[in-house]
């Protein structure tokens, strides 16, 4: 039997920097499935000057010169044009987008020379209009639009769980495909559990809470403080721990003043992030539009529950006994953290890694592969 012919596989994304979290570790842990399988990929990204680099996972990365957008953090989005240039000349066998917005046009580029293309969607568009405050109605309205358009461009369009399934199940598009993502097991472990690093964190507190990500609108980051605000009130000794930045910093700092919070700000060591998560005793995902939420996950992993938004696609990962999906509002968080350090800690940790087990990157790559029709 003939073995499968190596495919060049290009990979595409704007909102990819140094610390943009989960499309970062998704593509990087993608691609190196990717190479690991035979196959050749190129990452192509912005960037503040040109790159042209091999990277320790075997993908070659491409950084393209990008404006910079203001009031996000540092993202930079490159022009269409030049990444359809550099398409011409790389000569993809395979075409994976991971941008909804400001790249979709590449299906149409795909679909001209007979190349294969997904894209992957990592956010739901009606969610995005309505944080904007645009009204329910009018923002389904325009995302139907708008996503109808884009799954005609693509031959296959990626969701991650049901929830970021939804926008386009309500269009009936025929071209979905749902591919969970993966969580990196080795590095992420319950063994990474550091009891010195969780005494000087939690400074005499009795529990130590930690949310760790972006500080930015969609992830309302807000809400951890006001569920620390509403446990102090409540008389429990406990402390916040905040890793991660963001354009919503400094309001939040103004937010949490006089309680016990602490902001540590980007870590840039993922195995720094693992022993935070590790040594934690509940980790808090708020954020009502994650399409998948990848550091929920990567808390499970380290053995630390969660308490997730019951409105995004979290209530579909966290199970009773490993975290809990509540209300968007701070006396249901407040409330479920409670009832998650009330039980025995070993039980607790042992379901959070029990469940992110069931999430590994191989069973993603596996996927991803079967949409690109390799």
């Amino acid at each position: 039997m003939n073995e499968p012919r190596s495919q060049h596989i290009v990979q595409l994304a704007n909102f990819y920097g140094p610390r943009s979290g989960g499309l970062r570790t998704a593509l990087h842990h993608l691609g190196e499935g990717y190479v690991a399988c035979g196959h050749r990929v190129s990452l192509v990204v912005p960037g503040q000057r040109h790159a042209d680099e091999r990277l320790g996972n075997g993908v070659r990365r491409i950084t393209l010169p990008a404006l910079r957008i203001p009031g996000t953090g540092g993202y930079r989005v490159v022009d269409p044009l030049r990444v359809r240039g550099l398409l011409d000349v790389l000569r993809p066998d395979r075409l994976e987008v991971s941008d909804r917005l400001t790249l979709r046009g590449m299906g149409q580029w795909a679909a001209r020379r007979g190349i294969p293309s997904i894209v992957i969607s990592h956010e739901r568009l009606d969610r995005l209009l309505e944080q904007f405050l645009l009204p329910k109605t009018f923002a389904r309205g325009a995302a139907d639009m708008a996503n109808g358009r884009m799954a005609a461009n693509y031959d296959t369009v990626v969701c991650t769980t049901s929830f970021a399934r939804e926008e386009f199940d309500r269009i009936a598009a025929p071209n979905v495909r749902q591919v969970p993502l993966g969580v990196d097991l080795g590095t992420f472990d319950p063994g990474r559990r550091d009891r010195g690093l969780r005494g000087e964190l939690a400074d005499g507190a009795d529990a130590l809470i930690v949310h760790c990500g972006r500080i930015s609108p969609e992830k309302h980051v807000e809400r951890s403080v006001d569920t620390l605000a509403e446990l102090s009130e409540s008389g429990h000794k406990v402390r916040l721990v905040i890793a991660g930045d963001g354009p919503r910093r400094r309001a939040l700092e103004r937010r949490a003043a006089g309680l016990p919070v602490t902001f540590l700000g980007y870590l840039g060591s993922r195995t720094d992030v693992a022993t935070l998560l590790a040594s934690a005793d509940v980790s808090l995902a708020p954020g009502p539009h994650e399409t998948f939420g990848l550091a929920a996950l990567e808390a499970l992993a380290s053995g630390t529950p969660v308490v997730v938004s019951a409105s995004s696609a979290l209530r579909e990962i966290v199970r009773p006994g490993c975290g809990a999906a509540v209300q968007d509002r701070p006396p249901a968080f407040a409330g479920a953290v409670t009832r998650l350090l009330s039980a025995p800690e070993p039980l607790r940790r042992g379901a959070a890694r029990t469940r992110a087990e069931e999430f590994a990157w191989s069973d993603s790559v596996r996927g991803m592969l079967a949409a690109l029709e390799l």
